[in-house]
């Protein structure tokens, strides 16, 4: 069986957010223990298992069927690793100038875009405003000065911190992260100085998951579209995420649905010999 590593929301190999990537050639998922340990053994922020659907009755809107796994769960969305899996297949002929996948989080669709880019379309995730308990200062070390949940299929605390810096500076406790409750924790900032091609900074913290720091987050700009757009008054933005790795993801807001725009690259592509 096929297996690929792509590095998405980067034209360049070794940046961005790496995804592992498996086509399957059946018709349903393989058990999901099995894909469980494979996502453990590939040991990347998520692994991608999808295949193709043939007009079925339980999802005739979309091609593919599509599920994410970290090292430790299965999650409900992810962005990064849904731009990986349609780099495959574009890459590879398998799509040509749409592919709509079906998932947990509803059809989400990618089409070609200027530059060899992808764009994604993703449902906006819904803020609610709430009140950060003070373990989640103690985690990050840092003070927010406001939050909000970011809903069912993201689940994730959004905080605002005080500034770029304040964000590129975190050294997060990941064990106390991982006790506070939600999927993880999403850190955001304005851009220091928006002339160098973004509007506002990231990191994305998901201990709780198996993921001490995410490289490059798609879901969590489903969120931090909507947040910074209010602010800032404009429905298009770039965001850059500044972990060690970094990368860039131009959002476009539309309603309750958000436009996700990023590259990706392939860098290993191999045989995987555990059958299912």
């Amino acid at each position: 069986m096929r297996i690929r590593i792509v590095d998405a929301f980067t034209d360049r190999p070794f940046a961005g957010n790496p995804a592992g990537v498996l086509l399957l050639d059946a018709t349903a998922f393989p058990d999901d223990g099995w894909m469980q340990r494979v996502a453990s053994e590939v040991n990347l922020s998520e692994t991608a298992f999808a295949h193709r659907l043939e007009g079925t009755a339980d999802a005739p809107e979309a091609d593919w069927a599509l599920r994410w796994f970290t090292p430790a769960a299965e999650v409900a969305m992810c962005g990064h690793a849904t731009l990986a899996t349609a780099h495959v297949l574009f890459s590879t002929g398998a799509a040509t100038s749409l592919v709509r996948f079906a998932t947990r989080s509803g059809v989400l669709s990618v089409r070609p875009a200027d530059g060899g880019a992808l764009t994604m379309d993703f449902p906006t995730a819904p803020l609610t405003a709430v009140t950060p308990p003070p373990a989640v200062a103690l985690a990050l070390g840092a003070e927010p000065l406001a939050g909000y949940d970011t809903g069912p299929d993201v689940g994730d605390l959004l905080v605002e911190l005080a500034d770029e810096a304040a964000v590129r500076a975190l050294t997060p406790d990941f064990a106390a992260l991982a006790a506070l409750g939600p999927r993880g924790v999403i850190a955001t900032a304005a851009a220091e100085d928006p002339s160098r091609g973004y509007d506002f900074v990231s990191r994305g913290f998901f201990p709780a998951v198996g993921i001490d720091e995410d490289p490059v987050t798609g879901s969590a700009h489903t969120a931090l579209a909507p947040f910074w757009s209010a602010r800032l008054g404009r429905t298009e933005l770039t965001g850059l995420q500044v972990s060690a790795r970094t990368g860039f993801v131009r959002t476009e807001l539309r309603g309750d649905r958000v436009l996700l725009t990023g590259s990706a690259v392939t860098v290993i592509d191999g045989e995987l010999h555990a059958a299912p």
